[in-house]
């Protein structure tokens, strides 16, 4: 699909669909997917782009930009496969369900898809998709300023002396450049379309039920199918859970991180205390966390200007947004063990590469727009003064960030339905895997997915650090059950410990 068609695409779906939003739907959307003219047939070809598995194959699917009105403006889906390897075997298609939101699995039928045991593979064609926004589907883009795409931006860290003000004027300026920009389409990103859009590419890959794989983020969206869906599930994976709290939803994902960094911030001042490791930070792990502390005490008051980088210094947030980051694996552990040692003398490593600027426009109005339509935020200054106070006295480390408000606490557009709520109705037919230790997802907020799954659910927690547990951060014996259930449907007969 090029780039002109898609902007055509994105055109005509905004002219047409202005007065749909006119209309000020906000009752709920019906939950199937099939209403109104069904999908077509998906024509398969080959794939653009390098490094992809000669076997992977690539489709447009175009999906109602609006379920309200299915029979209105379409936007385009960019969809992938690569065919269960034993046709004899095959069982049916396994959905790579992408984390963010922002997120793509496109090229993942390609990639993790190949660390998948053989079995799977030879029963499963691997599916990977661009959710709605996302390029090469139909997408949006903000326009942000450039500094508003650092990540220490995009994350709303208080000021050093916690106040929130420039949060606020930041949220404002970030909602009304998405306004300006992101189309009609920026008011239809919503975890439950994208749950829609998968039923429309189940139906065109003409099965009656599929499997998924969802991780991160994708563990709601995949959560949320199966309960708008339940009979057209297969076998579900969730791997790397959120806290699903249909009040709060991405708020309480947020928030998660304060748990999530407690949990995991032991692990790396092990790591970085330990004798003989070349990015050795202390000598004893107790006295990590001070040091890092202190450190980012002091870019506070002194940041250290950084050529390059977004922003142009290492300031105290940029500090604390790359620990966030590190805890994701221990892998990135010496990511910032380095920074520390590197500020502690007054220097700057190199500036970390980038995604083009494109890119991280999209995924940011991609994040924006699912974000602030999956449920109303406060718009309250005094509640995210309160919260973020609360929560830098509490935990420190991350400085009242996890409470603070987003863009979406000036989002123009109000939620057009409430979120889904997961419960325990529909088949017993899913496994959730969720590492002890992770930073992004905590063990809490898993418990909690579990807990409103009830009996359709059991749940294998792993002794494990890092975000993402299935074949990356957690264990042979986490990454055994799951595959066994992949494979052959069997799961534990309730919830199991793998030490």
């Amino acid at each position: 699909m090029t780039q002109r068609k898609r902007s055509r695409s994105i055109r005509n779906a905004a002219i047409i669909g202005v007065s749909t939003a006119l209309l000020g739907v906000t009752a709920p959307v019906a939950a199937s997917a099939t209403t109104g003219s069904g999908p077509e047939a998906l024509t398969w070809s080959a794939c653009e782009g390098t490094g992809l598995d000669p076997r992977q194959e690539c489709a447009t699917l175009d999906v109602p930009m609006d379920y309200a009105d299915p029979d209105g403006p379409r936007i385009e889906m960019a969809v992938s496969r690569i065919p269960a390897e034993k046709p004899e075997s095959r069982r049916g298609a396994l959905l790579l369900i992408p984390g963010g939101p922002g997120g793509s699995s496109l090229n993942e039928p390609s990639g993790k898809g190949q660390k998948l045991p053989q079995d799977v593979r030879d029963g499963h064609d691997l599916i990977g998709f661009a959710p709605r926004g996302l390029a090469p589907s139909t997408s949006v883009d903000c326009g942000l300023e450039f500094g508003d795409l650092a990540t220490s931006k995009l994350r709303p860290w208080p000021a050093p002396d916690g106040s929130i003000d420039a949060n606020l004027d930041t949220a404002r300026r970030m909602a009304d450049a998405c306004a300006h920009h992101g189309g009609e389409l920026i008011k239809h990103l919503s975890t439950a379309n994208e749950a829609r859009d998968i039923d429309r590419l189940r139906a065109a890959l003409g099965e009656r039920r599929i499997s998924a794989w969802g991780v991160s983020y994708g563990t709601y969206v995949g959560a949320v199918y199966a309960q708008l869906f339940p009979d057209r599930t297969d076998r579900i994976v969730l791997d790397s859970n959120d806290d699903p709290d249909p009040t709060r939803v991405a708020r309480a994902w947020l928030a998660g991180h304060e748990q999530g960094v407690e949990d995991t911030f032991p692990e790396f001042a092990a790591w970085a205390s330990r004798p003989g490791n070349p990015d050795r930070v202390a000598h004893r792990a107790a006295d990590v966390r001070p040091l890092f502390l202190r450190l980012a005490a002091r870019l506070d008051r002194e940041p250290i200007p950084w050529p390059g980088a977004n922003p142009a210094e290492l300031n105290g947030n940029v500090l604390r947004q790359t620990m966030l980051d590190s805890l994701y694996s221990p892998s990135r552990f010496p990511t910032l063990a380095k920074l520390m040692l590197a500020a502690e003398r007054g220097t700057v490593p190199p500036a970390p590469q980038a995604p083009p600027e494109a890119v991280l426009q999209n995924v940011a109005a991609v994040g924006a727009g699912v974000l602030c339509n999956d449920v109303a935020w406060p718009g309250s200054a005094a509640s995210y003064e309160k919260d973020v106070a609360d929560s830098r006295a509490e935990y420190p480390l991350t400085a009242g960030m996890p409470r603070n408000a987003m863009l979406c606490a000036a989002w123009p557009y109000p939620p057009r339905e409430a979120p889904v709520r997961i419960t325990g109705r529909g088949p017993s037919n899913v496994l959730l895997v969720q590492n002890e230790r992770d930073v992004a997802t905590p063990l809490t907020g898993a418990r909690k997915l579990r807990e409103a799954l009830g009996r359709r659910a059991v749940m294998v927690t792993v002794d494990s650090t890092g975000h993402d547990a299935y074949l990356a951060n957690g264990n042979a014996c986490g990454d055994a059950t799951v595959s066994r259930f992949l494979a052959t449907g069997r799961r534990p007969g309730s919830d199991v410990h793998c030490d």
